[in-house]
């Protein structure tokens, strides 16, 4: 069973910086693409950012590029998500996932919430 724990959220002003981080509890974390959504109240679950298994591959949704990093450290079976420059309208839950496929994302952290003040 894969478990997935989020954590570095917290209540911040705008323009101010946080950096969350995912660990996972999998012995083969390198197999995993890794991916953070967020959802803001009212509003549905969105997708963030994405990073391959290796690191290489790394896409983001308009709205956070230029902003936020996606980062992974495989040997930690940790994954980052640095967030610069923050804005009012990056205030939600930020869960973090994991997939094996190509598909949909089988594994989904509790969430860490993320509240920037203006």
């Amino acid at each position: 069973q894969v478990q997935l724990v989020e954590s570095g959220g917290g209540l911040v002003q705008a323009g101010y910086s946080l950096r969350l981080s995912c660990e996972a509890s999998v012995p083969t974390f390198g197999r995993y693409t890794m991916a953070w959504f967020r959802q803001a109240p009212g509003k549905e679950r969105e997708f963030v950012a994405r990073i391959s298994t290796s690191g290489e591959t790394r896409t983001y949704a308009d709205s956070v590029k230029g902003r936020f990093t996606i980062s992974r450290d495989n040997a930690k079976k940790t994954a980052f998500l640095q967030m610069n420059n923050l804005k009012p309208e990056d205030t939600a839950v930020y869960y973090c996932a994991a997939r094996v496929g190509v598909i949909s994302y089988e594994y989904w952290g509790q969430g860490t919430q993320v509240t920037v003040s203006s």
